[in-house]
């Protein structure tokens, strides 16, 4: 567990993702408006969609760039928490559970989500998620039991630090 990155290294790493992620969806989002607004989208006859469906495309990719946005300054505003073992999980830790004799560690932060930091060690998981809302306020020796994708989980918390 001690090798674990701490709470700068791995903000600074999700952080990294969620722009790199945030400048593939702007140049998505470029490349759908310019689809549905070039002047060879027009419509050929009444069934001719394409320019339609694009711009429906790019009006999708816009919604999504908001959130990532949104996310991104929550990630960016997160601050160090003072987690130990004798803390409750929240936003900002990063809690080592076992499960099945397996150790695995989540960092709950506001946004990213399914994203791995940590060389893969770590998975994000936000309060919204399964894992994140069975986390939520538990205390090392505390254990959760979470349906993931149709299947029940037992975890037991075993460290909890920022």
């Amino acid at each position: 567990m001690d090798s674990l990155p701490r709470f700068e290294a791995l903000k600074a790493e999700l952080l990294a993702l969620l722009t790199a992620d945030l400048e593939t969806l702007e140049r998505a989002q470029k490349g759908a408006f310019e689809a549905a607004t070039h002047e060879e989208a027009k419509p050929e006859n009444s069934k001719d969609t394409r320019a339609l469906e694009a711009s429906y495309l790019a009006r999708g990719h816009a919604l999504r760039l908001e959130d990532l946005r949104a996310g991104l300054r929550e990630v960016s505003s997160l601050g160090a928490g003072r987690f130990d073992d004798d803390s409750a999980a929240a936003s900002g830790a990063l809690v080592t559970v076992e499960e099945d004799g397996a150790t695995l560690s989540f960092f709950v932060a506001p946004y990213g989500g399914g994203h791995k930091l940590g060389a893969g060690r770590i998975q994000v998981v936000t309060p919204r998620s399964p894992i994140g809302r069975a986390l939520n306020g538990k205390r090392v020796g505390d254990e959760c039991e979470v349906a993931v994708e149709g299947r029940r989980r037992e975890l037991s918390i075993v460290a909890i630090r920022g």
